[in-house]
This record gives C-alpha cells, sequence and structure tokens, in this order.
C-alpha cells in the first residue's frame, strides 16, 4: 500500500513510518526539515520537504495513495491544521481520482485524554466523550469532522501516554532523576498511567493501515491492556537511577500539566477484537531498567562506555 504520513519526523510519525516501511509497504513521509528529510531517507522512507499545508507538495501523490496519516506534534496549531488538512485531502481526492476509485483513508491522530480524568470510571473505546481534559477539549469535534466526512474513509486513533525510545513526555522526571533533584510528577497520590509503547503503538497503525477499508467511522483506543500506579513508577525510577528518595508531586502551573496529571482508565477493546493487536513491550514500570538507559542514551553525549548500566 501506499500511505503518506503528516508528521513524519515526530515521535510518533517517525515510529509509525518506520513500522510502515519494514512492514513492505511505500511510505511518504511529509517534514519540515532538511536533516530530517535524510533521516526519512535513511528509513526508507521517501522525504517531502515542506509544510502540511503546502499542499503543492504532497498534491501529486493522493491520486494513487491509498491512506494517509495525521500524526502532527510539537507547537503547531493542532486543533486549525487537522480540519485544514483533512478539507485539503478530501478536495484533492475528488478532483484528481477516477470515479470509482475507493475513498482515500484518513487516519487522525488523536489522543486518550479525549476521554477526560477520573479514578473510578472505566473508559472504552466506544464511551461517549462527555468531558475531555480542557487542553484537548477541541479534540472530539475534530474526531466527529474526520469520522462523518462521506469523501475520505475515516478513522482516529487515540493514544495513551507515550513510553519509550527518547521518551519525550517523561523528560522532565528522567532528567531530575539524572541531575539530582527530586523525583517528582504532576498531581496528588493515587494517580494511575494510562500508557503505550512507542513501538506497540506503531504497530497498532501498521495494523489500521492494512484493515482500512474495514474500519471506516471508527476511533480506536490504543493503550496498554492495563493501567500503572504513578507512585509505583517514581519509586522504581529512584531505585535504579540511584536518586535520593523520597519522591515528591508538583503542582500543576498550566493546562498540559494538569493533563499529565490527570488519571483515564482506559480498557481498550478494539484494536484487539478487530485488529488483532497484542501488547508486546513491558510496560513502563516493570521495562523501566531499559528506558531509561534508553532515554540516558539519546539526551547525553558521553562515549559509549560511560552510558548509564541501571540497576536491577
Amino acid at each position: 500500500m501506499k500511505v503518506l504520513v503528516f508528521g513524519a519526523s515526530g515521535f510518533i510519525g517517525l515510529s509509525v513510518a518506520q513500522a510502515l516501511s519494514r512492514g513492505g509497504h511505500i511510505v511518504y513521509g511529509v517534514t519540515r526539515s532538511e536533516a530530517k528529510a535524510k533521516q526519512l531517507a535513511a528509513n526508507e522512507v521517501f522525504p517531502i520537504i515542506g509544510a502540511p499545508t503546502d499542499t503543492d507538495a504532497w498534491a501529486h501523490l493522493i491520486p494513487t495513495i491509498d491512506v494517509v496519516i495525521e500524526a502532527l506534534g510539537g507547537t503547531v496549531d493542532l486543533r486549525t491544521i487537522a480540519v485544514t488538512l483533512l478539507n485539503a485531502v478530501a478536495t484533492t481526492a475528488q478532483s484528481t481520482r477516477p470515479i470509482g476509485s475507493p475513498k482515500v483513508t484518513f487516519i487522525y491522530t488523536s489522543g486518550g485524554w479525549v476521554h477526560g480524568s477520573s479514578t473510578d470510571e472505566v473508559v472504552s473505546d466506544t464511551t461517549p466523550l462527555l468531558n475531555p481534559i480542557p487542553i484537548v477539549a477541541w479534540r472530539p469535534a475534530v474526531e466527529q469532522a474526520v469520522l462523518k466526512d462521506d469523501r475520505v474513509n475515516g478513522i482516529v486513533i487515540r493514544p495513551s501516554l507515550l513510553y519509550g525510545k527518547d521518551a519525550s513526555l517523561l523528560d522532565s522526571v528522567f532528567e531530575a532523576a539524572e541531575t539530582g533533584r527530586q523525583v517528582a510528577w504532576y498531581g496528588k497520590p493515587g494517580g494511575r498511567f494510562s500508557l503505550i509503547h512507542a513501538d506497540d503503538l506503531a504497530d497498532v497503525y501498521v495494523r489500521a493501515v492494512e484493515k482500512a477499508p474495514t474500519l471506516g467511522g471508527l476511533a480506536i483506543d490504543a493503550s496498554n491492556d492495563t493501567t500503572e500506579s504513578v507512585e509505583d513508577f517514581l519509586q522504581r525510577l529512584i531505585q535504579i537511577s540511584g536518586a535520593k528518595g523520597p519522591h515528591g508531586w508538583i503542582e500543576p502551573a498550566n493546562p498540559f500539566e494538569e493533563a499529565l496529571a490527570t488519571t483515564v482508565l482506559v480498557r481498550p477493546y478494539l484494536a484487539k477484537s478487530l485488529l488483532g493487536w497484542q501488547q508486546k513491550k513491558p510496560g513502563l514500570t516493570d521495562g523501566l531498567p531499559q528506558y531509561y538507559a534508553a532515554w540516558k542514551a539519546t539526551h547525553n553525549d558521553q562515549p559509549k562506555d560511560k552510558l548509564f548500566t541501571p540497576r536491577q
């Protein structure tokens, strides 16, 4: 299949593009950076340099493309750009694809925070989105725009908190452990993480791409089988890093930190029942020695023989 990935050099997009390429698909990746374009090419992904809204850079692919994946992140205006991109892809497809052609599949990357926060209410893929976290309160409307647009075969994937590799969302707590500051997380005791490893998430996307014609109109939660105690994670990090305990808690100072402090008790089922997906990577706490080591390897300039060896 031919797949076009927007955000292909980001934390989600790069893992997805790499996994699709390994799976034998022809993958095109949009990135703004020439340096990251070289990284994509080295991973057997055809790079396209330009902004996602630069239609001239990628429109020529739409007549024969099978799947478009929106995996944008960073500081861009995600709300506006998601709808703009959806309309650009749909309009281009209508005007360039022969009558009777299969619809282009458009996979939109949302997130688990749309379920809101609760320490006792379990949610799943088909739970109504009644009270999303404020910072992503706009996402349900974008999800519906994708799912209800009859010009495309719309699918939504909602990743939980990502871990593994350079672990960008865990930067602050890993850095605190490394530099001798207090190991702490946002919120209060009793919180739980809903999580998924970057590689396991990429597997969800590959399976969704390959089964796309049967998934139109569905929102799929991408999350590990069970949630994890934030306190257990913090204590384990102190143990393996040698940081001084006890762990602490940080009062959120902005909407993003408030989101990180939330608990979402996700029990997904569509990825398993429809995609045949299974979690393969160890959970965050169980696999923390290797995940912390990986983070240090990507954040330090130390010689290889000086890199961190975790204590079990």
